[in-house]
């Protein structure tokens, strides 16, 4: 006889029921709700194998099939509420199963470990959420290009350690964020690949006695193979760490970028102008405005980095196989992609909707010492060895520097002194646009070199990278 479906999974070798606050604790639907659909989809695949297999009738392999439709049903028109005295979503689905098609709901776990289940279940959530996460780094990379072809034309000082450098052109300095996205978009790729396994059929640890046919289950479900090993099946967690790694890296990139629209968009720089939409005021100081979207694209960096090292915190100590540490996966997994579902729309859109604020940047560039390398590069060409040339660039700049003049200011007999071999007009040559174009090499910085570089990441965009 079989028995009607217990409040939990519970065998009756427990003399007691869990006390409030222990159920409570451990109970895991409050936050693995999300994943119904998922452990739908592959019940429905489980129970197909199982009929398959001879391990359940026809009949029964129907009965459980439409019990979990008319589930997934009710889930999606929001008339499904989850129990928190059946513990999970795996418990749940199952106990409304035998609301629904009575005892026989109780074959469909044949076969089959919540320790198995809920590794498959994370695998279909993640599947689906790298294609979202694709169209979201695509939409954002368009962006970026759209924004490098507006601000072709715009010269800006590039800089290193946060001092004026040399001058690029603005689009080439987006063109180096869209080259940090599309590498996010290739481990995007490379990390799909190892995620798409089954871990179906790997049981509770050691695989089941029953004629399983794991790879038919991994067909009905689209994947390409089957884990090699049952105790790894139901003991990775290697494709949520990747998965967080790379959450922390593409955040770490909008980080960097936030940073340098916070700071474009000081009164210090005043290179952009954030749009009304992507900024806030202050409750005191009317005058305000705040690149607050900006400084959370660069503060949600930590909250991803720190669900990384937590996960990471989590494994490293856990023997084969499941232990119910690995429950805190899911938290950590749901709320980087809830974050990332946020942050990467809104930086397409803050992005878009900034004003260049070409007359500034115009006023800037030349009032600095960015020529300077190209000053030394020219009494190179005049015979000079670089180290010297290097040399007497920098006491110029010294001499300059104390006076409070620049390039532009100076006399001819300073250029006689410091630089033997040239004269005031080759000083003078050397503006922003000279310098830029003079950087031909395929990653530089000139005008054709940006184009060539714009052309080839448009068509890079319109590649799908993912299987």
């Amino acid at each position: 006889m079989i028995t009607p479906m217990p409040s939990k999974a519970r065998s009756p070798r427990f003399a007691k029921q869990p006390a409030e606050v222990s159920q409570r604790f451990t109970a895991s639907v409050g936050f693995d709700w999300r994943l119904l659909p998922y452990d739908i989809e592959g019940s429905l695949a489980h129970a197909r194998m199982l009929v398959h297999q001879g391990i359940v009738s026809e009949e029964e392999g129907a009965l459980l099939q439409a019990g979990l439709e008319r589930i997934r049903e009710k889930w999606q028109n929001g008339s499904l509420e989850p129990r928190i005295d059946w513990e999970d979503v795996h418990m749940n689905v199952e106990g409304r199963l035998y609301e629904e098609i009575g005892p026989v709901a109780g074959k469909l776990h044949t076969a089959r470990s919540r320790n198995d289940q809920v590794a498959l279940d994370m695998h279909l959530y993640l599947r689906d959420v790298a294609t979202r996460m694709e169209g979201g780094l695509v939409q954002l990379l368009g962006v970026l290009l759209d924004r490098a072809e507006t601000d072709f034309d715009v010269i800006i000082p590039g800089y290193t350690h946060l001092q004026a450098a040399q001058p690029v052109l603005l689009a080439h300095h987006w063109l180096a964020y869209v080259a940090m996205l599309e590498r996010d978009r290739e481990r995007l790729a490379d990390w799909q690949r190892r995620l798409n396994r089954s871990p179906l059929g790997a049981g509770a640890l050691a695989g089941t006695p029953y004629p399983t046919d794991p790879s038919y289950t991994a067909q009905l479900l689209g994947f390409a193979d089957v884990y090699t090993n049952s105790l790894d099946a139901v003991s990775d967690r290697d494709f949520l760490i990747e998965w967080l790694a790379w959450a922390a890296i593409l955040g770490m990139h909008l980080s960097r970028l936030g940073e340098e629209l916070v700071l474009w968009s000081s009164q210090e720089f005043g290179y952009i102008r954030m749009d009304d939409a992507y900024a806030t005021g202050s409750s005191m100081m009317p005058q305000k405005k705040n690149p607050d979207v900006a400084e959370l694209m660069r503060g949600k960096s930590g909250r991803l980095i720190g669900h990384l090292v937590g996960l990471l915190t989590v494994m490293k100590g856990l023997p084969l196989a499941y232990h119910s540490d690995m429950q805190e996966d899911k938290e950590a997994v749901f709320d980087v992609v809830d974050t990332l579902d946020a942050l990467l729309p809104v930086a397409a859109g803050m992005l878009e909707s900034l004003t260049v604020r070409r007359e500034v940047l115009e006023m800037r560039l030349g009032r600095d010492f960015s020529a300077a390398t190209d000053l030394a590069d020219l009494l190179v060409k005049a015979g000079m060895p670089f180290r010297e040339a290097h040399h007497r660039v920098g006491q110029l700049v010294a001499r300059l520097e104390s006076g409070g003049r620049n390039f532009e200011q100076l006399s001819a007999e300073e250029v006689k002194e410091f630089l033997p071999g040239l004269g005031p007009e080759d000083v003078a040559a050397l503006r922003p646009e000279a310098l830029v174009k003079a950087r031909r090499q395929p990653l530089g910085t000139a005008p054709e070199a940006v184009s060539a570089q714009i052309r080839k990441a448009r068509d890079r965009l319109r590649t799908s990278t993912l299987d």
